[in-house]
């Protein structure tokens, strides 16, 4: 079963972002997280808590082993850019766009299995 992670309006361009969602693509969730807090770029915080975002939805939403799961999918996409301005000679100011993106994770694992809680024994009353 697939399971969903978006992390919206990251404040960081998406081609930063890409490079290193590009190395943690189609590993094991755990291998994903080591590579991850090793990773000297700014831009692997955010995607790490996406991948922990995912690894949560899938752990107690969709009752998958945790152990099992593995990124089938990660991709990055420009999000709304926001207009700024930088100063400039002669008192002007030159337009700029502080770039955003997406991230979207979609991990997939084993399901796990589920025990069902045994059912209290009712007693039966006799009859006089």
């Amino acid at each position: 079963m697939n399971v969903l992670a978006v992390a919206k309006g990251v404040n960081m361009s998406p081609r930063k972002v890409g490079v290193v969602a590009a190395l943690i693509r189609g590993r094991s969730v755990q291998d994903a997280l080591t590579i991850l807090a090793h990773v000297p770029r700014a831009s692997a915080i955010p995607v790490r808590k996406a991948v922990e975002s995912a690894r949560a939805n899938a752990e107690h939403n969709h009752n998958l082993k945790p152990d099992t799961l593995m990124i089938t999918e990660i991709s990055v996409s420009p999000g709304t850019p926001m207009k700024r301005m930088r100063p400039a000679a002669q008192g002007r100011g030159l337009p700029f766009l502080r770039r955003t993106c997406h991230i979207r994770v979609v991990v997939d694992g084993e399901t796990r299995v589920v025990k069902k809680a045994a059912k209290p024994a009712t007693v039966k009353k006799e009859a006089k």
